[in-house]
């Protein structure tokens, strides 16, 4: 792993404006799934640091909110400005760290500081009222920010899942303690890092690295400094820090699993569809919360879709995410190869066709075969569960109201995507599927100027646009009597 910039590899967590080595001086391995090669040793820290560091966001706090809107601003450009300018080699990192190909990294990147941009000038724009009243009262409402901010970040995106966190945050001047995913935190490091040259004051965003997840989240959710907990993982995890949080009553946001289905209907344009679909499944190697989880197919076109989709599949190239030819990378891990592989055999011994793939890669331990299922159906663990891997199953339909119903039928809503030509059927589907996000004919649904969330067990809130600001303030009345 070769950088430009050596200074972008930190391995001690940052507390207080200063890096920090842990209290115990033990490390724990950064591995790249590509090769299981070390990359690095990481500071390990736990409870204690946690509240180090949730100490010195409280002392940052009030300088850091009293500061305008437009020197907060400033501070979030110039960090924007840097992440651009390092993209290649937090795009190495990356990489290196969480497996994905490089252009994919690279565009994450650039995701990623779009949001400092993004909120650098929402932040500017957070209004107040006045509320008209007919007696000698006014009615003044002001926005503030909630506080102390913990935030919780996965490791499939290392950089974006931070920023888009920890942007709107500081924006509207709260303080940050983060504690990124141990198996990236390099991509965390680097940022901070980044936002320690553009001049980020001491306190203000703190960075706890560390293998002893639920030590960490204790100490953030039990913590009365901190006002506000944003999670990005797993539904069961979600719920256990919602709990967690309830004892000290803080603002939650959480943004949780998926189950997203793709609607493609037989008046739909097939080439467009099977090019969305590649993309809702397959990015990341299916290791996104709004990767497709089923394809819903409807009968007359299902023959067609399935071929032009597994002759695409074929041409993947499977590999080190280093290697500008791979199309495709690694798993996080040899646990989540393993549970793919779990959902796919058992689907395969309930009747299920595997078309393309079906089984670990050749590549390496932690690599999954791109895969592809028929002869499906919603009693298998393919049509119930995340997937979180590089394996679609095909479901058929026949009906509109089939679809509705199949694409609801889950505990989940977070994404979907439709795919059609009929006007009318856009609205009708659109809107009886119960996803917070909803893409049609188009699967690259996010970007910094949408809301990003979801609804029922897939979370809470909304991340990015000017509806990501909403999270991070408290309103508050102010009653001016005789006026």
């Amino acid at each position: 792993m070769q950088l430009n910039d050596t200074g972008l590899l930190q391995t001690q967590g940052y507390i207080n404006g200063q890096w920090h080595a842990g209290n115990s001086n033990t490390q724990f391995d950064v591995i790249n799934p590509a090769n299981g090669e070390c990359l690095a040793q990481v500071a390990e820290m736990a409870a204690e640091e946690t509240r180090q560091a949730i100490a010195a966001a409280e002392q940052a706090l009030p300088a850091w909110r009293t500061k305008t809107a437009k020197e907060r601003s400033a501070i979030l450009e110039k960090w924007y400005e840097l992440m651009m300018a390092a993209q290649e080699d937090l795009a190495v990192l990356m990489t290196a760290e969480q497996g994905k190909p490089l252009f994919e990294s690279r565009g994450e990147v650039a995701y990623g500081a779009s949001f400092l941009k993004w909120f650098a000038e929402e932040g500017k724009r957070v209004y107040g009222d006045i509320i008209p009243q007919t007696n000698d009262r006014r009615g003044l409402v002001l926005k503030q920010p909630v506080g102390v901010v913990a935030a919780i970040t996965p490791w499939n995106f290392p950089n974006a899942m931070i920023t888009r966190k920890v942007a709107p945050a500081l924006a509207v001047g709260c303080t940050v303690v983060l504690k990124p995913a141990a198996e990236t935190p390099l991509s965390a490091l680097a940022i901070v890092e980044l936002g320690r040259r553009a001049g980020l004051p001491a306190g203000v965003f703190n960075v706890v690295t560390g293998t002893d997840a639920p030590a960490i989240g204790g100490e953030m959710t039990s913590s009365p400094i901190v006002r506000k907990l944003t999670f990005t993982g797993s539904t069961p995890i979600g719920k256990l820090l919602m709990k967690q949080c309830a004892d000290t009553v803080k603002r939650t946001s959480m943004e949780l699993g998926g189950n997203a289905p793709v609607i493609i209907f037989d008046d739909a344009d097939l080439d467009r569809a099977v090019d969305g679909a590649i993309l809702a499944k397959y990015r990341n190697s299916g290791q996104t919360c709004i990767c497709s989880n089923r394809m819903l197919v409807q009968a007359g076109i299902y023959d067609a879709f399935v071929e032009k989709f597994a002759a695409k599949v074929r041409e993947f190239r499977v590999g080190d995410g280093l290697d500008a030819a791979t199309t495709h990378g690694p798993l996080i891990t040899t646990k989540a190869v393993q549970g793919v592989h779990d959902k796919v055999q058992q689907a395969f011994a309930e009747g299920a066709t595997v078309v393309v793939g079906g089984k670990p890669g050749s590549q390496g331990e932690h690599f999954y075969e791109p895969t592809i299922l028929t002869n499906v159906n919603s009693s298998m663990r393919v049509f119930r569960e995340e997937i979180f891997g590089p394996v679609a199953p095909v479901f058929r339909f026949e009906t509109e109201q089939e679809a509705i119903a199949m694409a609801n039928d889950t505990e989940f809503g977070l994404a979907a995507y439709v795919y059609t030509n009929d006007l009318g059927r856009i609205f009708r589907v659109s809107e009886a599927i119960e996803y917070g996000m909803v893409g049609v004919n188009e699967a690259a649904l996010s970007s910094e100027v949408i809301p990003f969330g979801g609804v029922k067990e897939s979370g809470q809130g909304r991340e990015g646009s000017r509806y990501g600001l909403d999270d991070f303030l408290e309103t508050k009345y102010i009653c001016l009597g005789g006026m």
